[in-house]
């Protein structure tokens, strides 16, 4: 097993590990009776997260560079034979997913080229089933899903006209000539997009590996260029070491993919460079020649460029050919991925939940520090009454009443505040909502159709990302006002009550104004430039845009989830505490009246109060014990990845 399918298979066990932790934590709150709708809603929302949690690895190349090989040899050498389709020419005809769906049987869904027609994107499609042409796939028949799978490499020949209208032929293009038959028809390929829906351990794990067609996709599949490449965690650039580096490969790199994080460039088939004929020197000095010229002409460091070989990776690991594989350097490739990948990936993943963990527990923290005061102050107010006369215990009656009222009246100013709250969400969600993004979205499309000139459609692409911007920065002014404002009024209650509150917590949108400004600038790449658009280019455009508004709703719509909880958590500890805080109130008042009535009882109440303050102890010790388990299960302190070997 290699080092990369060991630690992926690690980091799906700590996520497993902190599921469990909060299960448990979930089950505590509810029979600690500390839970609320609130508190049920944010654990279930930390439960999807690391439920949905997904790592995706795209591989782009031009055709015959080995992408499928390579896949096949990481991922799937464990059948015993290639899984994806591998040969001379191009086998990968459209983008291709691979991953795991528990709520669609082992299948291939493609989608028909001819949806390239219509103004919908990829990922819009995904939920209409009915499109899809599904083809079940025999799990158990390692043959049987190498010939399923060959349907990714599918083509029709179509005429020049239906390809253009797909965006796939451009009479423009100065070999366009080259594409058309004898009989005035163009190759395409038969599918859209793929998905394999496929039970490997790994993608049940939640594991997605994208595996693209030729450059020439890049760039004119919308789906790919805003988000399939920008949203994987890993793109494995992949070249040939008998071809070098060409000109669609430099373009590619630096306008679509470029250097950072996860971003990796394999150079593949430095088998070729093996030759009986030259000393082992003499191979190892032409592949590090060949390092150095991709090295300089993609600008990265030497030792950023990983030379292997994937089809003798793969029939070594299928032979079990330790020197083989060793020659492949398919195991280095391997290393680098998950020392890379998978320790950032986690950190991500544990920083995000951190934060929301540790709000959650001070709301706990919080309740059970209320209870225990409020019930160490009436066992106080209780053993001062020893000895007492009535006059005194009727005194301390009025007491509790009058600070039952001056909480009321507190309570009734906070209707104030709450109403200042619905306004300023509502308003937050006005400039944030879909209908509002829908309406950019109609006004941007009817600017471009009614635009004669090439500058008139980008301006109206760019007037969309403006304006979009806008609605985004004033919605985070509203939410900056509600902040300010909840601040005050914890501020307030702590003061004056003496609830115990920290300074609320505070929310930025300013993740999802990089994310408009990630895809502003694809869109920039593709079309900043242009000055004259050809009929082909004003096809492409549109066809950009459908993708550029699926791809910022999606965001929207993310940013009106997060508001939300965030909303509902601003609001969880004050409300928890003043609930609690009416209620010791109201147990006070309750407990001197009925010693009011029977003072015999008096020893008998404190009694029960010491119980209940022993209680309190106990579930603060079980609650310690809990976050000391989170904790540990958030760190990965048992198995964690990073001393994995």
């Amino acid at each position: 097993m290699s080092t990369l399918i060991k630690k992926f298979q690690q980091y799906s066990e700590w996520r497993s590990g902190v599921v469990n932790s909060l299960h448990r934590y979930r089950a505590w709150t509810r029979a600690a009776n500390t839970t609320d709708a609130v508190t049920e809603q944010r654990i279930t929302h930390l439960l999807e997260k690391l439920t949905d949690d997904k790592l995706t690895i795209a591989f782009v190349a031009e055709f015959s560079r080995g992408k499928s090989e390579l896949i096949n040899a990481i991922f799937f050498a464990d059948y015993g034979q290639r899984i994806l389709p591998s040969s001379a020419g191009r086998t990968t005809m459209c983008p291709t997913e691979l991953l795991y769906d528990e709520t669609f049987p082992p299948s291939i869904r493609l989608l028909p080229i001819e949806t390239r027609a219509e103004s919908q994107t990829t990922s819009e499609y995904k939920s209409q089933n009915q499109v899809w042409t599904v083809m079940p796939l025999d799990i158990n028949s390692a043959d049987g899903m190498l010939e399923a799978f060959k349907q990714v490499s599918m083509t029709k020949k179509v005429s020049a006209a239906e390809a253009n209208s797909y965006g796939l032929y451009h009479e423009d293009d100065p070999d366009a000539s080259l594409e058309v038959d004898e009989y005035g028809m163009v190759e395409i390929s038969q599918w859209r997009h793929a998905i394999i829906n496929f039970p490997h351990p790994l993608l049940k794990d939640g594991l997605i590996i994208v595996d693209t067609p030729g450059l020439n996709a890049i760039g004119t599949e919308p789906e790919l260029t805003l988000n399939l490449i920008p949203n994987a965690h890993a793109v494995l650039f992949i070249l040939a070491a008998d071809t070098g580096v060409t000109k669609s490969d430099i373009d590619v790199w630096r306008n679509h993919i470029g250097a950072g994080p996860g971003r990796m460039v394999i150079l593949n088939k430095i088998d070729s460079m093996w030759d009986e004929l030259r000393t082992e020197a003499d191979i190892e000095s032409q592949i590090n020649s060949q390092i150095s010229s991709v090295a300089h002409l993609l600008s990265l460091n030497e030792n950023q460029i990983y030379p292997v070989s994937a089809q003798k990776g793969l029939v070594a690991k299928i032979h079990a050919d330790a020197p083989l594989l060793a020659k492949s350097r398919l195991p280095k490739l391997e290393r680098a991925l998950s020392d890379e990948l998978i320790p950032s990936k986690q950190e991500i993943i544990r920083t995000q939940l951190n934060k929301d963990i540790h709000s959650l527990l001070q709301v706990q923290h919080t309740i059970l520090g209320t209870r225990h005061r409020g019930v160490f102050e009436q066992m106080a107010e209780l053993k001062g009454l020893r000895g007492k006369n009535k006059k005194v215990i009727e005194h301390m009656m009025k007491r509790v009443e009058l600070e039952k009222q001056e909480f009321d009246q507190s309570i009734m100013k906070l209707q104030g505040t709450r109403a200042v709250f619905t306004r300023l969400s509502t308003e937050v969600f006005t400039n944030l909502g879909m209908d509002m993004l829908k309406e950019e979205v109609r006004r941007t499309r009817n600017a471009m159709e009614n635009s004669t000139l090439s500058t008139g459609m980008v301006g109206a692409v760019q007037d969309f990302f403006n304006r979009t911007r806008r609605n985004l920065i004033l919605s985070s002014q509203k939410t900056s006002e509600i902040f300010e404002m909840m601040s005050i009024m914890y501020k307030k209650f702590s003061t004056e009550h003496g609830l115990t509150l920290n300074t609320p917590m505070a929310f930025s949108l300013d993740k999802y104004r990089a994310e408009l400004d990630a895809v502003e600038a694809v869109f920039q790449q593709q079309f900043g430039v242009v000055t004259l658009l050809t009929t082909s280019r004003v096809s492409l455009m549109q066809k950009f845009f459908d993708s550029i508004a699926n791809r910022v709703k999606q965001c929207f719509l993310s940013a009106n989830r997060d508001v939300e909880s965030w909303q509902k958590a601003v609001m969880a500890p004050l409300e928890a505490q003043i609930q609690e805080h009416k209620l010791q109130l109201k147990n006070r008042m309750q407990s001197i009246q009925r010693i009011n009535m029977a003072t015999d009882s008096l020893e008998d109440k404190i009694m029960s109060f010491e119980v209940m303050q022993s209680e309190i102890e106990g579930l603060k010790n079980g609650l310690a014990e809990l976050e000391a388990e989170i904790m540990t299960a958030l760190s990965g302190a048992h198995g964690s990845i990073s001393a994995a070997a």
